[in-house]
């Protein structure tokens, strides 16, 4: 369903708590329902939330606190680039041909990645590290003007999840040439899967777990019922919410190129670089949401559709029966549309869905 959206922001009354691709609706308990525990803090250069309705027997906010904080700890130390002793670091330093042992966290995303990477036709690719680096938003931080032609091309070559060999059975993986991996687009939804997995374990059933956007939502919020969910327009100046979604039991992530660029000479550069041609993607797909029962497949689509550009994305999500909303620019206003599967999650669907 496709509908023209225009610049007035939505009513309800929602309560942002992050200023990220997801607004955040934090909702007080009522109807004699416990009070929500609300619990924040840092990792992987950005924000951490948990909501917990606390049951009879739950931990204390500060056993829950500390619990989360080992929880994104040890996906940090695995998966962060920043981090020159982190598993991902030490993998990209290794030299071609020389095995490296994995541990199950990171077979289990590196193997996820490398999936959507070819059901994305090559969309998505882990090995976009170089590239991301040399256009100013790696590690080394931003670029005083765009790469060459000539650089690009040199860095493709540096690029390619088919340079991989990744062995299963043994938890092994090397390189065939000098490529590097970069989980910055789909770790940060491992780690909301991993904190949710740790907090049902605690026999929490009702809670939101949102870490740089993406989120996991469990139970029921503290009104009792689904929770609700904004999407965040996709204006670099406004904190709106553009459309509304009630959901539990699954995974949220919002990737859009309307946050994180950088401007030189009046032209806009976004950080999703497209790993198929070494250049940001301009085409007028500006925010894309995927609604999945794991908050990293989510993240992982999210990223691999906003590179494809509209037509193509549309068609890989119809194809794999992904629930997905699409936001485009047109001018002045933003153009939504959504695949059969994500009506289920409007709080208004339309009747013609």
């Amino acid at each position: 369903m496709t509908s023209a959206v225009n610049r007035i922001s939505h009513p309800g009354g929602w309560l942002f708590a992050v200023a990220t691709a997801l607004a955040l609706a934090l909702l007080a308990a009522c109807n004699g329902r416990p009070e929500p525990v609300r619990l924040a803090g840092e990792t992987m250069g950005t924000s951490w939330h948990v909501t917990v309705i606390p049951g009879t027997g739950s931990p204390t906010p500060d056993v829950l606190q500390q619990g989360i904080g080992a929880v994104l700890e040890a996906v940090n130390l695995s998966m962060s680039t920043y981090r020159a002793d982190s598993e991902i670091s030490r993998f990209n330093a290794l030299p071609v041909d020389e095995w490296f042992t994995l541990s199950p966290d990171f077979y289990a995303v590196l193997s996820t990645a490398m999936a959507i990477g070819w059901q994305s036709k090559g969309a998505y690719d882990v090995t976009v590290a170089p590239l991301v680096d040399l256009w100013g938003f790696g590690p080394a931080g931003p670029v005083s003007e765009p790469p060459s032609d000539d650089a690009v091309t040199e860095v493709l070559e540096r690029v390619g999840q088919d340079h991989l060999r990744l062995d299963g059975d043994g938890l092994r993986l090397l390189k065939r040439s000098p490529v590097s991996l970069d989980f910055s687009s789909i770790a940060k939804g491992f780690a909301v899967d991993r904190v949710a997995q740790w907090l049902s374990g605690q026999g929490l059933e009702n809670y939101l777990v949102e870490v740089g956007g993406e989120m996991r939502l469990a139970g029921l919020s503290g009104r009792g019922d689904p929770w609700r969910i904004a999407i965040e327009r996709p204006d670099s100046g406004d904190r709106a919410a553009e459309e509304a979604i009630r959901v539990s039991e699954v995974g949220v992530a919002t990737s859009g190129d309307y946050r994180n660029f950088f401007e030189l000479d009046g032209k806009r550069y976004s950080h999703s670089i497209d790993p198929r041609r070494g250049y940001p993607v301009a085409h007028d797909l500006v925010s894309v949401t995927v609604v999945h029962p794991s908050a990293m497949v989510a993240d992982g689509w999210a990223t691999a559709l906003v590179v494809s550009g509209y037509e193509d994305a549309m068609a890989v999500a119809q194809e794999q029966g992904l629930a997905v909303y699409f936001i485009r620019r047109e001018g002045d206003a933003f153009i939504a549309s959504h695949t059969p599967a994500f009506s289920r999650y409007l709080e208004n669907p339309d009747p013609r869905d």
